[in-house]
């Protein structure tokens, strides 16, 4: 088991549950944009938030962003250990930095000075574009390990220890293999993500097997699922591969595959119904199924469902029928019967 390290008001590491993070990807000297994508990742279920700091601008508005964030605020660092130093003083609660392109030791040296008078942890790593030359004849995934354990050495010698290291590859197999080798290497807490990995369904896959696997071994303590678009959509995968794997609480929407004996959309309702039950705190499981004919079956284990039928549905629960429901109706009854269960009725 890691250690535990302290962002603003979450812990990571140490038993404590999986996080979810993102990244947002406006200006971030854009205050009033900011602040608005950030107000989103936090409806989502986002437990903390990365900002790019460029520049000074962006670091001075830091005071203003984090002021204004329900959720940690991560500065993201490179090259200048002043706009780390500024970042933290005005409000960072993490801050994310390569000590190997920060300079001279002094400078690293200054920047842990500051994050240990305002006690805030550094995350280090190395990516697929940060390999230290050093290890440059190493296997690629034990390259990106020993990358990121030099970066850590720099930050032990100067005397810090409030670390979280992350290690991240475009390969699937790259960001297991070195996260494996990682793990038996280091007790800072480990923060997990397959970089560049696309969008839509090819980022789904390629985040769901590289976290899901390493999260099985028992290997990370934040994740972060790369997408290409709105940061939202990475929350919602993040989320859902904590639910699959019993990692976080939350309402499981399951649905039919379809055929023949469908008497409903089933992809366009169970759509609807994840929007109905939203981020609900509960260990629930909802079915969307197609028909009456062997979906209320096939959905017995489910809390709660609807089984399709030619003018509407029918809610069950528990795989007995509630209700009879035509299709104007389902949302309200549905509602209904959402919240008696939640409840512990029926």
């Amino acid at each position: 088991m890691s250690g535990v390290v302290r962002v603003g008001d979450v812990l990571i590491g140490g038993g404590n549950p999986i996080t979810v993070q993102s990244m947002t990807n406006t200006k971030t000297s854009d205050v009033n944009k900011t602040v608005e994508q950030i107000k989103r990742l936090e409806d989502a279920g986002c437990d903390l938030v990365r900002v790019s700091v460029p520049d000074f601008e962006s670091a001075s508005v830091l005071k203003e962003i984090t002021s204004l964030s329900r959720i940690p605020v991560i500065a993201d660092i490179h090259f200048d250990y002043k706009l780390a130093v500024e970042s933290i003083k005005n409000g960072a609660a993490k801050v994310r930095i390569n000590p190997g392109n920060i300079g001279q030791d002094w400078k690293v040296k200054e920047t842990v000075k500051i994050a240990k008078e305002y006690g805030v942890p550094i995350r280090v790593g190395a990516n697929s574009g940060s390999l230290d030359k050093r290890f440059s004849s190493y296997e690629k995934p034990i390259a990106l390990a020993e990358s990121a354990l030099a970066q850590v050495k720099i930050l032990e010698s100067a005397g810090f220890e409030d670390i979280v290291i992350s290690l991240k590859s475009s390969s699937v197999i790259e960001t297991v293999e070195a996260n494996k080798y990682l793990y038996n290497k280091t007790d800072h807490p480990l923060h997990l993500g397959v970089t560049e990995a696309g969008f839509g369904l090819d980022s789904t896959v390629k985040s769901s097997i590289g976290i899901g696997t390493l999260l099985l071994n028992k290997i990370g303590d934040t994740i972060r699922v790369s997408m290409s678009g709105d940061p939202v959509q990475e929350i919602e995968v993040g989320l859902s591969i904590l639910r699959s794997l019993k990692l976080r609480r939350g309402v499981d929407v399951i649905s039919c595959p379809t055929c023949a004996r469908t008497e409903i959309d089933v992809e366009a309702l169970a759509r609807k119904v994840n929007s109905w039950v939203g981020n609900t705190d509960a260990d629930l499981s909802v079915a969307v199924m197609g028909c009456v004919v062997n979906g209320i079956g096939e959905g017995t284990e489910a809390d709660i469902g609807i089984a399709g039928t030619a003018s509407g549905g029918v809610i069950f629960v528990k795989g007995e029928i509630v209700e009879k429901v035509e299709r104007a109706d389902l949302e309200a009854r549905f509602r209904h019967w959402f919240k008696t269960v939640l409840s512990g009725g029926v």
